[in-house]
């Protein structure tokens, strides 16, 4: 790979190369960090919805009397 990039000037290297990467891959790379993101918010979404959980079940319990279950 050095051999093909050793005669090129550096903004191709630097410059040519990732550009073109991004457009040919671009929709690709787009649609991994869509789904990360996405992935990501749902394990957000329920660490908060079994934390509000397991918070609303102590409260009650800890208001109520234990006879009741």
């Amino acid at each position: 790979m050095r051999e093909i990039f050793a005669g090129l000037p550096w903004w191709v290297k630097w410059v040519a190369v990732p550009i073109v990467a991004l457009v040919v891959f671009g929709s690709m790379i787009a649609t991994v960090i869509g789904f990360v993101v996405a992935l990501l918010f749902k394990v957000l979404l329920f660490v908060a919805l079994v934390g509000g959980l397991i918070y609303i079940v102590r409260k009650f319990m800890s208001s109520s009397s234990h006879r009741d279950w």
